[in-house]
């Protein structure tokens, strides 16, 4: 337990005071006078001021914040070092600095874990690695570590083997047989139905172990590079095909993120590190969305202020804000809610697996 809150707190402490810590810096760069620079939020429990500036540590350690002279439009005096007071592209650059930090964040972490660990590949022997939550494999209280030995009966030497049997079995029961501790046991499931290029296809659930091959500097760094480009195609990939098929979107809010954080924490430093780096994208990402409120909706107001060279005013300022924490709040709603239904159903489909096991 402790290990998991201080795994999560470090998470989030890491990916958003980075985050600040890049808007902090520009603001830097370009003028902006600074009033206060925390790390944490609610009561402050160190404080220094130097100069303009006051640095704080605060009691809440999930991230920071930053807080630049003339930030409202009511606040404005007129002083050259105030933020409205500078043109539209240093502040934008000042919001955009925000997501680069995350982004510079997760290569750093990806490419450290690829060059410390190696490249990772999927293992060739049938021993589960990793289980996706709420799906056949997991109901049925397979593990991370069990080896595959037989599937209906028929005996499996590598994943490729295995994973075959498996897949011809679309929506259908099938023994599964596996090694745990020296022990084998026998579980019976029903596959769930998938679809890529190849046609439909019968899951379970389960992912292979991972096997690392040491890597060169330069490869390491391309990769951890790759990683970053990766993860953020899937994702802008993944909304495409949402909204075209008019699909519900499967979004993982707060109460999701700590609980894979919490897992990553007890499989190893590398899993860890890597996760960080997987949900500084996230933040990045999110943060570029042109939703008011966040990074991106800054930018997009501020593109447009110097394209139509007309400077934003109080009332502006107030319907956007507005629009954007309508559309924030109904985004962290939805997630939530998708993160109970997980744990529903999961718990639920656990409950009937049991009961039907008894049965028999």
């Amino acid at each position: 337990m402790i290990i998991s809150i201080l795994a999560v707190l470090f998470t989030f402490g890491l990916v958003i005071f980075l985050h600040e810590l890049g808007h902090f810096v520009v603001c830097r760069l370009t003028g902006i006078r600074v009033e206060a620079f925390s790390f944490g939020f609610g009561k402050e429990l160190w404080g220094r001021t130097s100069g303009p500036t006051r640095y704080s540590i605060r009691l809440v350690p999930l991230g920071g914040y930053v807080k630049p002279a003339g930030e409202s439009l009511d606040e404005v005096s007129g002083a050259p070092d105030e933020y409205f007071s500078k043109p539209w592209y240093a502040r934008f650059a000042v919001v955009l600095a925000g997501p680069v930090m995350n982004y510079l964040l997760a290569f750093v972490l990806f490419s450290g874990v690829i060059l410390l660990m190696g490249e990772p590949r999927p293992s060739s022997a049938p021993v589960i690695g990793d289980l996706t939550q709420g799906y056949p494999a997991e109901i049925a209280g397979l593990k991370a570590g069990d080896r595959i030995v037989e599937v209906d009966g028929q005996p499996v030497a590598g994943w490729k083997e295995m994973s075959s049997a498996i897949y011809t079995k679309v929506e259908k029961e099938i023994s599964v047989t596996y090694e745990r501790a020296g022990e084998k046991a026998s579980v019976t499931l029903k596959t769930r139905k998938a679809s890529d290029a190849g046609g439909p296809r019968g899951v379970i659930g389960i992912a292979p172990g991972v096997e690392y091959a040491r890597v060169p500097l330069l490869k390491g760094l391309a990769m951890g590079a790759h990683q970053c480009w990766y993860w953020t195609a899937f994702t802008v990939k993944t909304l495409a095909s949402n909204i075209h098929k008019r699909e519900k979107p499967d979004l993982a809010g707060p109460i999701g993120i700590v609980n894979i954080v919490s897992k990553a924490a007890h499989t190893g430093v590398a899993d860890f590190f890597f996760l960080i780096g997987l949900i500084s994208v996230a933040v990045g990402f999110f943060n570029l969305l042109p939703i008011p409120l966040l990074d991106g909706g800054w930018m997009l107001l501020y593109l447009y202020e110097g394209v139509s060279r007309r400077k934003l005013t109080g009332d502006m300022m107030k319907y956007v804000n507005a629009a954007g924490m309508v559309m924030l709040l109904s985004i962290l709603l939805f997630a939530t809610y998708n993160d109970i239904m997980r744990i529903v159903t999961s718990r639920s489909a656990k409950k009937a697996a049991a009961a039907q096991s008894q049965a028999k």
